[in-house]
């Protein structure tokens, strides 16, 4: 019997982005008591440079540090971070490829709390938020192009919050509660206060 077997290559790469507006209501156009404060625009929020994310992704530097301009990144309308896929999502997308496995399409998305660096061997968040508008939810899903047509699957969920919290970690799952997370990432602290919204923008890169 003539057996051939190859092997292929097939990578998933991933981004995060962050956006923040302040407020939910002012943003809808809707009165709001703190209209002419922030009135719904972006918020800035602290993008870490390349070094930054690697003391933080290692677990040398806490998501909590002070955010220095210059030394450790710079302030703009949005946040861009990179990050792993854990070894369970690895397995869950074998699975969707083909068929031999049991795991659910990856459309769920988790905020947390937690500051303990993400690794690969993860299968939940730290300290998934599960109150005050940060609950997982389903985000909205569609595919872009980055390299090659249709190459990225993308994900969108906004949360809006109605308490406060310091937003450090975040990870796609396929399910409402449980399920398998795909990925995670740790980074520098994104506060949000009642009010306020944040858009996390996923982006899977079939490399």
């Amino acid at each position: 019997m003539l057996k051939i077997k190859q092997k292929a290559k097939f990578g998933l790469g991933e981004n995060f982005e962050y956006q923040k507006r302040h407020c939910s209501v002012c943003a809808s156009g809707q009165d709001c008591p703190e209209k002419g404060t922030f009135h719904g625009e972006l918020q800035p929020l602290f993008q870490p440079n390349a070094f930054t994310q690697f003391l933080v992704k290692n677990g040398f530097l806490s998501p909590h540090i002070p955010k220095i301009p210059g030394l450790m990144g710079s302030w703009g309308e949005k946040m861009m971070i990179a990050n792993l896929i854990t070894d369970a999502g690895k397995a869950g997308a074998a699975s969707r490829i083909n068929g031999a496995g049991s795991e659910a399409a990856f459309t769920y998305l988790a905020i947390g709390t937690g500051t303990t660096a993400a690794n690969a061997s993860d299968t939940t968040l730290e300290t998934e938020i599960t109150t005050g508008g940060g609950e997982r939810a389903a985000a909205t899903a569609s595919r872009v192009t980055t390299d090659v047509t249709n190459d990225t699957a993308r994900l969108v969920l906004t949360f809006s919050f109605t308490a406060s919290f310091s937003v450090t970690e975040a990870g796609v799952l396929n399910a409402a509660s449980g399920g398998v997370l795909l990925n995670r990432q740790v980074f520098t602290a994104v506060p949000v206060v009642n009010g306020d919204s944040l858009q996390v923008t996923i982006d899977v890169d079939v490399d």
